[in-house]
């Protein structure tokens, strides 16, 4: 479905968050648009309104995509983050182990054995959000957000990991933290990591 979402923007529904960023880059790569977002669900698209109506804007964006959409291409190598679970750098893993009654080992061990898919990177530059978490550590957010979680805190909820690549507030359970950069301003790529990507999560010591 393509809606209006604001005077200069509008979303269009997608079944998956792949197929989401495949409509974006689709749409990106046609170089007709102020900017296109990828995210879980939809892609959102900012329209000129100085040189295009709404409707005009959702013919040229219906017949861009008349065609069909396009696969991601993804990269296949395979991103290894080392995490620090527990302790200082996830406070929330006692808890969260008490909270499931898996031992804490369990819960790494779960987090860490297996590979996973970029969702979309958004919220803060850099933030990686990152589906195919195990059903046994689905837990939602916090009731009362953090005012300040360190960059490199790895968290959980609503069945995905997250990866703070900023420090900023946040409402994620934290298990771990990884010294990793997801973000470098001064890199001639700034961002590190790209939906589609695969990684996987090791257990280090401090």
């Amino acid at each position: 479905m393509l809606k209006r979402c604001g005077d200069d923007l509008l979303s269009i529904d997608a079944a998956s968050p792949a197929e989401a960023q495949a409509v974006a880059e689709q749409l990106r790569a046609s170089g007709k648009w102020m900017d296109v977002v990828g995210g879980i669900d939809s892609a959102v698209v900012r329209f000129d309104a100085a040189t295009i109506s709404a409707a005009d804007a959702i013919q040229e964006i219906q017949a861009s995509l008349s065609g069909g959409i396009k696969p991601l291409e993804r990269d296949e190598a395979l991103l290894e983050i080392p995490v620090n679970y527990g302790g200082e750098q996830g406070p929330d893993l006692e808890e969260l182990s008490k909270r499931l009654g898996l031992a804490e080992e369990e819960i790494i061990a779960l987090h860490t054995g297996r590979d996973y898919i970029i969702d979309m990177v958004g919220f803060t530059p850099g933030f990686a959000f990152i589906g195919g978490l195990d059903d046994k550590l689905c837990v939602p957010r916090r009731k009362e957000p953090r005012q300040k979680v360190p960059a490199g805190s790895i968290g959980i909820a609503d069945g995905r990991t997250g990866i703070y690549s900023l420090s900023s507030p946040g409402g994620w359970t934290i298990i771990g933290r990884t010294s990793y950069e997801l973000f470098d301003p001064k890199a001639d790529e700034p961002l590190v990591v790209k939906a589609g990507m695969r990684v996987r999560f090791k257990a280090v010591d401090s």
